[in-house]
Parts: C-alpha cells; structure tokens; sequence
C-alpha cells in the first residue's frame, strides 16, 4: 500500500521548497518529491543573484506581493541566521516615458513607495558605472537589492526537514491521478497518495499539468559575469543593481560586484529562444556573448570591462508574463504553479506561502486575481 501524505509537493525548486517548508510549519504531513538535486543547473533557480525590488513597473497590483515577500524573507533570515536578502537600491534607467521608468514611478506613487529621480548630471555624480544619453534618467528604488537564491532554497529545505517534510531528491513523478478522494503521485520509483498536491515543476510543468503544453514555453537565458575596469566604481555601495530600457534593444539587468566573477549582466529572456527541458541548456555561443559584450561596452565600460565567464540557463515564460497559481482544471485537490515568466524569483517567499494557503486552506488572503487559469487562458479552463 502507498503511503499517505496530507500534502505532496512535486518540484523543489524556489516556489516548491518555500510552499513545503510552509505547509511543514503548519504541522501537516509532507512530502517533497524533486527529480534532480537542489538549486540544480537545469533549474531557474541558481546563478549566485536575483533582483528584488518594491516599484513594479510590470503592475502595481504585485507590490502588496512584493511587501508581503519582504516580510518573509526578512523571517527566513532571522529563522536561518544567514543572509539572504540584501539591499543596494535598484536603478530603473531609460528614457522618463519608458515602461520601466514610467511604470515603476507609476507603482511608487500608487503605493506611496520611496524614490528618487536622477537626471544624467545626478547619476555621473554618484553611480559613475552608468553611462546615460542626455533624454535617460535614474529611478531609484532605496528597498531594492538581490536574493541569494541557493541560500533560499537551501533554507527553505532546511527548514522544511526540520519541520518534519519527507525529502525525495532524484526521483521524478511521472504522472498525478486526481480522484474525488485525494490524488495519486506516481513516481519513476513508487507511488503515493495525498489529500492535495501542489505541482511546481518550472520548465516541465506541462508535463504534469497538459492545459499548459502550448503555453508553458520554456526559453534559454544567457547571463555573463565581467571584471571592472575601476573596481571602486562596480562595489554594490556605489552600483546599486539596475533594470535598464535599452530603447530597441530590449531590456537589461544587472549586479554590482558581489563576488569574484565581477558584475553580472543580462538580457530579460535574451532571444526568447524555445528549447526542450528534457535537453541540457544548448551552450553559450558568440551571438550570445556578443550582444552582453556591447551592451557592456556602451552602457558600462568601467563596470564591465571584461568578461569573466557566461552561462545558460531557463526561463519558463506564459504569454502574458504573469504568473499562474490555482488549481488544476476540474481537480480542486491540485494547486499549480508556474510562477516566474523571468521575473519571479523575488516572489518565492509570498508564493510559498500562497500555495500552501490553496493547497491547505483552500484559498488564500492575499491578492492572486492577476494569477488564474481563467484570466491566461480564459472561462473554459477555470477548475
């Protein structure tokens, strides 16, 4: 006979190792099933940094999110006595009518949130890494910064064994069999009954979760670290991380430097490039490092003076770049979550906390309207 769990998480990535350790907390029977390693290379959730920031120029409706997901990970870190989060401002840089710009500074009035217009004089006199046009300005975010996000998951694990969660790694579920009376998990290496599951697979989501196989897409990301060439002007109390419009060049995003490879630089969802998750992430090659390459040399050439090192790895994006957390179509006892879409990773603490409330509570007081089936995919795939 299978063993019974009142909870199963499948996928131990950020979302799903935040949503056991908070369904563990609360006292129920857990289980985390995680068919590779933690913070593996084929996940979204390593790479040494992840932005955070409170003025959301994608929607104002995320920062009651986001300021819940201070609050969590401000009690992660007392809870593991390490740092997780930590603060250098976020520049928003681009033309005053650009949707970075124009929407963060949008977010922060709406929400009465903290920040600071920089034009060009203002920025060369206190952040000499950036270079801007004459039309450019600075939006500076004072609660912005970065999350370890290994350390995260790391600890939410940690805590999550601790509270009594069984811990599976190198076991892949093949299949869930919801019925009226809790769900069957069927894995490569046995079978398990819970009252609710919550799916959180990042790039494989579809594969459990079908409503989501043309729209769940997963992308390669590419990121490269560089050496200053004025090592004073790339310290995080000097260069705060940024978010950049680069006018038809996309948008880009970038660390000050926090280690040994230097300042870190990328491309949001870089050439949007479909790939297959079962394959590992096809390498870096000269387009890649070409396009980081002049971005570097143009908008920070003291900051980012020479490459140190490049690497690949996965965004999962739906159309819409919102996030999805509800349950299953037609199985009220499975909650999924495709949660990033390239800008999720700062959320991981407040959606841990929401999955666990729509897998235990059945609903959950926090805002989630932006995030449902229906409102992605329209009224026939709401459960």
């Amino acid at each position: 006979m299978s063993e019974t769990f009142d909870l199963a998480v499948i996928g131990l990535g950020a979302m799903g190792s935040a949503a056991l350790s908070f369904a563990a907390a609360r006292g129920v029977k857990a289980i985390g099933i995680e068919a590779h390693y933690p913070a593996h290379a084929l996940s979204s959730s390593h790479g040494d940094s992840r932005l955070i920031r409170l003025g959301y120029f994608e929607d104002p409706s995320y920062v009651p999110l986001l300021q819940r997901a201070y609050e969590n990970w401000r009690t992660l870190e007392a809870r593991l006595r390490a740092d997780i989060l930590t603060v250098t401002g976020v520049l928003q840089i681009g033309s005053p009518d650009s949707k970075i710009v124009s929407g963060t500074r949008a977010s922060c009035d709406l929400h009465g949130l903290a920040h600071e217009i920089l034009d060009p004089e203002a920025m060369a006199r206190r952040y000499a890494a950036f270079v801007l046009d004459e039309d450019e300005i600075g939006l500076l975010d004072p609660q912005g910064g970065y999350i370890r996000p290994e350390a995260a998951v790391m600890g939410y694990l940690k805590l999550a064994a601790e509270d009594g969660a069984a811990l599976h790694f190198g076991e892949k579920v093949t299949a869930i069999e919801p019925d009226d009376a809790g769900v069957t998990v069927v894995s490569d290496t046995g079978r398990y009954r819970a009252k609710k599951v919550i799916v959180a697979t990042g790039a494989w989501v579809a594969e459990l979760v079908p409503q989501l196989v043309p729209h769940a897409v997963p992308i390669r990301q590419v990121v490269a670290w560089y050496q200053p060439q004025d090592g004073f002007v790339a310290q995080p109390q000097r260069m705060p991380c940024f978010i950049r419009d680069d006018r038809e060049g996309g948008s880009f995003f970038g660390f000050p430097a926090i280690g040994i490879d230097g300042v870190k630089i990328g491309r949001h969802a870089h050439f949007r490039e479909p790939i297959d998750p079962k394959l590992p992430n096809p390498p870096v090659n000269d387009t890649d490092t070409a396009l980081l390459d002049d971005f570097a040399r143009r908008r920070l050439p003291l900051a980012a003076w020479q490459r140190a090192r490049a690497t690949t790895c996965r965004y999962t994006m739906l159309p819409s770049e919102d996030f999805l957390l509800d349950y299953m179509p037609g199985a009220s006892n499975v909650v999924v979550s495709s949660a990033c879409s390239g800008h999720g990773f700062k959320f991981t603490s407040v959606i841990g906390e929401i999955l666990s409330d729509l897998a235990l509570d059945g609903g959950s007081r926090l805002p989630t309207g932006l995030f449902s089936f229906e409102r992605h995919f329209g009224a026939g795939t709401a459960g």
